[in-house]
This record gives C-alpha cells, sequence and structure tokens, in this order.
C-alpha cells in the first residue's frame, strides 16, 4: 500500500482531456455526478459529497470513476455505502493541488489554508 501511494503521488495533478472533450463529456464525468449531491465537504486534499440513496446512484458513480480514471490518474476515490437507506458518500481526494483542480472543474471556491 505504501509503494501505491508513493506512485500515486508523483502522478501530474493534471487532466489530459482537452477542453472541448471535457464540455462533450461534463455529465458523465464528476461535474455531473455531484450537482445531484445533498451536501459537499472539503476533506484534506479534495470534497466528500453526500446523496441520499437513489435507483442506479452506485452504478453512475462507478462509470465516473472508471471515466475519471482515465483521464485525471492521481486521484483517489472512496465510495461508501451506509446500510439501509442511509447515505452514500462520495469522496474524491489526491495529492497537494488537488482541492485547486477540483474547485476549477466543478466551479466552486477551493477552502484556504486558514480554512475559509
Amino acid at each position: 500500500m505504501d509503494q501505491e501511494r508513493i506512485e500515486s503521488a508523483s502522478l501530474p495533478v493534471a487532466c489530459t482531456l482537452t477542453p472541448s472533450e471535457f464540455v462533450a463529456m461534463r455529465n458523465r464525468l464528476l461535474p455531473g455526478l455531484v450537482a445531484r449531491a445533498d451536501a459537499k465537504e472539503s476533506i484534506p486534499g479534495g470534497f466528500r459529497w453526500q446523496f441520499r440513496p437513489q435507483a442506479d446512484l452506485v452504478k453512475e458513480a462507478a462509470a465516473v470513476i472508471d471515466a475519471e480514471h482515465r483521464c485525471c490518474r492521481f486521484l483517489r476515490f472512496v465510495l461508501l455505502i451506509e446500510p439501509g437507506d442511509g447515505p452514500i458518500c462520495f469522496e474524491v481526494t489526491g495529492p497537494e493541488g488537488t482541492e485547486v483542480l477540483l474547485s476549477k472543474i466543478l466551479d466552486t471556491p477551493a477552502a484556504t489554508s486558514d480554512g475559509s
């Protein structure tokens, strides 16, 4: 596991899609999924979104993870599904600079180092 973290830390924090490819795929990527979230939280190295259970949400999240992993190989994804009708949490994190890049991609302001 430590070797995997070292290798992922050496990957550039950059998306390999061209701007036109990103625009064309936007709804099938992270922006399309997280637009439906009920809550968003800044976490170290990225963000966590919370969703109410919905039909096909897990399937859609898996498709987003698959697509994003191809163009943003530095990202780490965590999908947490609580028992019963509990929430579904989706985390996206990465090395230093990830939160800033995600904020640009998602058109949201990044948290500053003082927590604001």
